[in-house]
């Protein structure tokens, strides 16, 4: 195990108060002796002086003891400490003369950063410390005098900035180069000590740098090879101009593509004369000036110009960093040229697209006034064509509530079939051409839909039970954004399909929220549909024959396909042959949008089940008898007339009415809501009104709902009739 040496100073210390106690020793015991020799007994007893004696001599012989322990302590820490300092010298001696066989220069500092020991090597780079280095001299003074004698670079370059960067990098410590002024590269490499000063390494790399120019003069001879094998590859004429305008480098298709001879490279071999000898063979260039000097950071400049033998050569122009410009010549005569054949082919296709264009603006003008001449003969004769069937409905109706023999109503029944089929037939051409022809545009708002579900509940289901079905149509609480009217007709032909196809079990209407959207799905327990059918069930006159107990006429659906498209309601089809059907659209979600309240004296209505006077105004005498008997079969009192001003109809206002049923179309051009008006400043108080029509379009639905009139279209289904006077008789 190795001595731990104390320092020289400690050790020195140490041994002088060895010393000290020796000589306090010594005094003790000659004054001890002393006073044995010179002491008499006070008392005169001898025995008392021997004990004494006896006392004193055993205490001589502790002391005298204990001083020789000491001493031999103190031989042998003098012995230690000679050794010590012998090793000390030994290894101060070794170090030295392992600093002094390096070949790098070798520093080191202390915490103070005072120079304590250098090497010869070190003051072989800055002789001018010479004189400094066995002084302790701070590394700051060093640095002032290196850069008094311009030693390095940066020192010739501005002294007070390097002094000021070399004393930085000394405290950050690291490696760095140092460029000499004779040529020379040192590196430095500065490290921490554990007491905190530094040890500085300074290595001669002038031959590493200089091998490292070689590589890169033989790196960059290899690279202008390459580049000027690059350049006389490419089919570009190139020239490179340094920042005073020299050409440096070219390629052999430079002087050919710009116009010049082999032996005119004399000519471009700075730039103004690559611009004049431009100019002297081809002609001037024009305002643009495609040759001229592209300053530092310019962007790339490209320009085109004509030579004088024809040719189109484009010139290209960019900026280098250091102050130079690259220039390309590329020879695009024959690019041009196809160009403009091209162009001349764009102009005359162009001409033949307008020419067609004008031909289709032409069919489709004329596609649209088919359609609109359509659209128009189709409400001129909706009128016509739906007045008797209209008034045969009702009079079928009304025969049909009346006491008949088997035989009779069974006719009845028929012709009810007949009829309503011969309706729904005409409603859903009707609906087609007017949403083909853009005659019905979505009025989009919030619509409570449990309003439509509940109106839905009153017509289909005494249709379901007829058929022996369970129709389930659930409150919602739910809002949505669509068209009322539109919505309500894709709904009522889903049901009404539903129905029609189901022999037995149930239909029932499913509504599901799902984020923003709601999903109304109408599910039937009916004989399903082939997968591969699902397509065309939407496509116009397709019907499922055989698998329904009266087959619909084939419109329906396709009404539906056009009213969500318009709409923008997705739809969706589930079925499977045996496993019934579900036919479902998305509607967005809306929040709820509260309704204005009815005012009070619209409180008493006509009954829900009868009672009340009902006047009706229509100027067909067919309709005005189908609707007496009608309306007399659900036990109310009728008033035909065939216009306003009949004295009929007005008694009848005067007297006081339950209900006003008028055609919007009457004689004299009058209309429906201008009759309602004016018996209705006879009436006194509120006088409930429904306008019946023909007519479908948009501008009589907007007039009527602004008026706050309630509409049916011909041909009237008693159903629908009877489910609005509920309705007024409950809710209005």
């Amino acid at each position: 195990m190795a001595t731990r040496i104390k320092p020289a100073d400690a050790r020195d210390e140490e041994l002088e108060q060895l010393r000290e106690q020796l000589r306090r020793m010594e005094k003790i015991n000659q004054a001890l002796m002393d006073r044995v020799e010179r002491s008499t007994d006070i008392q005169g007893g001898a025995f008392s002086m021997f004990e004494t004696a006896i006392a004193l001599e055993a205490m001589v012989r502790e002391r005298t003891t204990a001083l020789e322990e000491a001493l031999g302590q103190l031989n042998a820490a003098n012995a230690l400490l000679e050794a010590a300092h012998r090793d000390a010298d030994a290894a101060r001696s070794r170090l030295r003369d392992a600093i002094e066989s390096l070949s790098d220069g070798f520093a080191l500092f202390d915490a103070e950063d005072r120079l304590v020991m250098c090497n010869r090597a070190f003051l072989k780079f800055w002789p001018e410390l010479e004189d400094l280095s066995d002084q302790g001299a701070e590394f700051a003074a060093l640095v002032e005098r290196l850069a008094q004698g311009g030693r390095t670079m940066g020192s010739l370059i501005s002294a007070d900035r390097w002094i000021k960067e070399r004393v930085a990098r000394h405290r950050r410590a690291g490696v760095h180069v140092q460029a000499m002024s004779d040529g020379r590269w040192l590196q430095i490499s500065e490290l921490r000590t554990t007491e905190g000063g530094t040890v500085g390494i300074y290595t001669d790399i002038t031959e590493v740098k200089a091998e490292d120019a070689r590589e890169r003069a033989v790196e960059l001879a290899e690279k202008t090879t390459i580049l000027q094998s690059t350049l006389d590859t490419i089919r570009l004429g190139v020239a490179v101009y340094d920042a005073d305008r020299r050409l440096i480098a070219w390629n052999g298709q430079l002087l050919s593509t710009i116009g010049l001879q082999d032996d005119d490279l004399p000519l471009v071999m700075v730039h103004d004369g690559m611009v004049d000898a431009c100019r002297a063979v081809n002609g001037p260039f024009g305002e643009a000036r495609p040759l001229e000097w592209l300053p530092p950071g310019s962007r790339e400049v490209k320009a085109l110009r004509r030579q004088a033998s024809g040719r189109v050569v484009e010139v290209r122009r960019a900026s280098m960093p250091g102050g130079g410009m690259v220039m390309t010549f590329e020879d695009v005569t024959e690019r041009m040229q196809a160009a403009e054949m091209l162009e001349k082919r764009v102009e005359q296709r162009t001409s033949e697209l307008v020419e067609v264009n004008r031909q289709l603006v032409d069919a489709k003008e004329e596609a649209e006034l088919a359609n609109r001449s359509k659209t128009r003969f189709l409400a001129a004769a909706s009128h016509d064509l739906l007045q008797p069937l209209n008034a045969a409905r009702l009079f079928v109706s009304a025969l049909g509530e009346r006491r008949l023999a088997a035989p009779s109503r069974a006719l009845v029944s028929r012709a009810a079939v007949a009829l309503d089929s011969v309706e729904e037939l005409l409603e859903a051409l009707f609906e087609i051409s007017r949403l083909d022809a853009g005659a019905i545009q979505p009025e989009i708002g919030s619509i409570e839909l449990d309003r439509i579900l509940s109106a839905l509940r009153i017509e289909f289901a005494p249709v379901a039970r007829a058929g022996g079905l369970e129709l389930d149509i659930q409150p919602t609480g739910l809002w949505v954004r669509s068209d009322i009217r539109m919505l309500r007709r894709v709904l009522q032909n889903f049901i009404s399909n539903a129905i029609r196809y189901t022999a037995e079990g149930k239909v029932e209407v499913d509504v599901r929220e799902i984020g923003d959207e709601v999903v109304i799905a109408i599910r039937d327990t009916g004989p399903g549909i082939d997968p591969a059918q699902h397509e065309a069930v939407f496509e116009e006159f397709r019907r499922l024959e055989g698998k329904g107990k009266r087959p619909g006429n084939g419109l329906g659906l396709a009404i539906v396909r056009r009213a969500c498209a318009m709409l923008g309601h997705s739809i969706a089809l589930e079925s499977e042959l045996g496993a019934g059907s579900a036919f479902s659209l998305t509607v967005p979600r809306s929040e709820p949008v509260e309704r204005p309240a009815l005012p009070p004296e619209r409180r008493e209505r006509i009954g829900a089940s009868g009672g009340g006077t009902v006047l009706v105004i229509d100027n067909d005498q067919r309709i005005l008898e189908g609707m007496c008997a009608l309306l007399g079969n659900w036990g109310l009192d009728v008033v035909c007339a065939g216009d306003p001003g009949d004295a009929k109809a007005v008694a009848a206002a005067r007297k006081g009415l339950a209900l006003l049923i008028a055609d919007y179309h009457l004689d004299d051009e009058l209309t429906g809501d201008v009759a309602v008006a004016q018996l209705r400043d006879l009436h006194q108080g509120e006088l409930p009104a429904v306008i019946i029509t023909a007519d479908r379009s948009e501008e009589v639905k907007s007039a009527l709902a602004s008026q706050g009139l309630p509409m049916l279209t011909k041909p009237v289904k008693p159903a629908q009739l009877r489910a609005l006077l509920r309705q007024l008789a409950t809710t209005a």
